[in-house]
């Protein structure tokens, strides 16, 4: 791994973005779907670490009035408006509206004043208000925590620097079903598309006067 780093090092990947002067905190899907064991997404274990960690800077960003906006993914009956994501994903029927496992776990339920961005894709900005809204509210980084590292957490992160804010993708409160997707997703955001902290240093910027 370590080669492989100062390979890409070496090849000009992995600049600095920095960690922005206004953040928000951003909860992707992470929902009863990938912590029930009756769900097709189910991610291994009902109550993960990362689980723990989303809850942990929730917490934080809260006590701190950070500005916090969870995702959620829902589908028309039928799944239709999921178009070829729900096709390439079957499983992704789960979120039909009127399911059981779209509903986000107690510790991370929305509380009021926090908007909650309903998506059909991948991405949290595709087909969203989210950019508009972000720029409201004067933020101009993001920390992007959730489901799944390969998939949404991904694909936001992507979409975030591409819409002008710098991604900060908190490695520990990110799940995938397997660590191979999951590592490899969060070195290749790290080279190319985000910035990837760790925990602590996540909280460090939540903390008063962080930055």
């Amino acid at each position: 791994m370590n080669d492989l780093q100062g390979d890409y090092r070496r090849a000009g990947f992995g600049g600095g973005l920095g960690h922005g002067s206004s953040r928000a905190l951003l909860v992707v899907d992470l929902v009863r779907a990938y912590l029930d064991p009756a769900s097709p997404l189910y991610a291994g274990q009902p109550e993960p670490p990362a689980l723990r960690a989303c809850a942990t800077l929730l917490d934080a960003a809260r006590r701190q009035h950070v500005p916090v906006i969870h995702t959620r993914v829902e589908l028309a009956p039928g799944g239709l408006d999921g178009g070829l994501f729900t096709r390439k994903v079957p499983a992704l029927r789960v979120f039909e509206r009127g399911g059981e496992f779209a509903a986000a776990p107690p510790e991370l339920a929305p509380v009021a004043g926090e908007p909650v961005v309903t998506k059909q894709y991948a991405s949290a900005f595709f087909g969203t208000s989210l950019a508009s809204t972000l720029r409201v509210l004067g933020v101009d980084a993001l920390l992007i925590v959730g489901a799944s590292t390969s998939g949404c957490v991904r694909a936001t992160a992507v979409d975030a620097l591409q819409h002008g804010f710098v991604p900060l993708v908190v490695a520990d409160a990110c799940l995938d079903r397997d660590p191979r997707p999951h590592q490899a997703t969060l070195f290749d955001l790290a080279a190319k598309y985000a910035e990837v902290l760790t925990l602590d240093e996540a909280m460090a910027l939540l903390g008063p006067g962080g930055a």
